[in-house]
């Protein structure tokens, strides 16, 4: 049987400083086979890439998240386009559109600058045949407009959120759905519904961590990969089928759609 893939893990990220090595050691324990870990910024893209290296369960994508991009220069395009080059990933990401919060003094410019640090990314993934992972809050009509214009490789549309309509428009294509921690809580019924009466062939399985933590961690308690196989259970709950199957098609949907993960 296939181990479950946690498609979506900031592994890079301070909270994991003091201890990352047992968190890797527990969610293979628990068995999780691998981890993708998107960067976010310039700034992680050499941690993100030492990182796999040295963990070879650990794969990664490298982007600049949209809302790091005010913090970002165009130069930092260039040095992502060099580090695809230079660097064995499996996509490109995370990156995407957020419109859910906005403290800039423009919010116009500021998403006119989250649209243009995104059809740049898009345009280096169609330029190095790469999935994408994409960041979308508050903006899937936008998200999947770009991706119409650019027709990248699919990806995935981590932690989905939207409606059944844009379910089937990202499936349609080519991409898979993220599910994780919000699916875990009783009253997220929507997320729950979508989890339920999407093909599971078009769902694959994240943490977000340490962020998004599962329903059963106390406030303070960190998410971590080990958490993957309970996620995975209570989809298999909702969807009143065995975890095997879970675990089967959701790794196999992983793998297909970041072939370079294998």
């Amino acid at each position: 049987m296939p181990g479950l893939i946690d498609t979506h893990c900031h592994l890079d990220a301070a909270e994991f400083t003091s201890d990352r090595q047992q968190v890797i050691a527990q969610a293979m324990a628990a068995g999780v086979t691998n981890i993708v870990i998107p960067a976010v910024a310039r700034e992680n893209f050499a941690s993100v890439t030492e990182l796999c290296r040295q963990y070879k369960n650990c794969a990664c994508a490298l982007g600049i998240h949209p809302m790091y991009v005010d913090a970002a220069s165009l130069a930092d395009l260039d040095i992502l386009q060099d580090a695809l080059q230079q660097n064995a990933v499996v996509a490109v990401g995370e990156i995407g559109l957020d419109y859910f919060a906005n403290n800039s003094d423009d919010p116009q410019a500021h998403r006119q600058r989250q649209e243009a640090f995104f059809s740049a990314q898009l345009k280096l993934a169609k330029q190095f045949d790469l999935p994408v992972i994409l960041h979308v809050r508050h903006a899937v009509d936008e998200v999947l407009k770009h991706l119409r214009r650019h027709g990248v490789r699919g990806g995935i549309a981590h932690a989905f959120n939207g409606s059944m309509q844009q379910a089937e428009q990202f499936i349609a294509m080519g991409f898979k759905l993220g599910f994780g921690g919000a699916m875990t809580y009783q009253r997220a019924t929507k997320l729950r519904d979508l989890a339920k009466r999407l093909p599971l062939e078009s769902l694959v399985l994240e943490t977000d961590a340490p962020d998004m933590p599962p329903s059963w961690l106390a406030a303070g308690q960190k998410n971590s990969p080990k958490e993957l196989p309970k996620i995975a259970q209570v989809l298999a709950d909702l969807r009143q089928v065995k975890l095997s199957q879970v675990i089967d098609i959701t790794s196999a949907n992983a793998r297909q759609v970041l072939p370079k993960l294998a």
